[in-house]
């Protein structure tokens, strides 16, 4: 079982970048698929999660009208593309998967990718 995340970057404030997450070993469809990401000395924070069949997201607060999740499950690829992106977006983000629609904490997600790293610049 496997997610491996890429797009990361480093941008400037205001730019857009695309996240992608690739999964494999698993039956995707089954799983639903979020995105948190992580900055030095913070705790794993929620940025949004999608249902299976991709009809409901949840987004934080913070990132809620700049954030899109979707998801492919011909692809078994869920991306999370970013606009307006602000210095303080600046984190490691990661994809991850739930077996169940239950919370947006951290600890509800089963499966981990690596992370990729996204910089934003003032």
């Amino acid at each position: 079982v496997q997610l491996v995340e890429s797009g990361g970057g480093l941008v400037q404030a205001g730019d857009s970048l695309r996240l992608s997450c690739a999964a494999s070993g698993l039956t995707f469809s089954a799983y639903v698929m979020g995105w948190f990401r992580q900055t030095p000395g913070k705790e794993r924070e929620f940025v949004a999660r999608i249902s299976r069949s991709g009809r409901t997201t949840t987004y934080a607060d913070s990132v809620k009208g700049r954030f899109t999740i979707s998801r492919d499950n011909a692809k078994n690829t869920v991306t999370l593309q970013m606009n307006n992106l602000k210095p303080e977006d600046t984190a490691v983000y990661y994809c991850a998967a739930d077996v169940a629609w239950t919370g947006t904490d951290s600890n509800e997600f089963d499966i981990w990718g690596q992370g990729t790293q996204v910089t934003v610049s003032s």
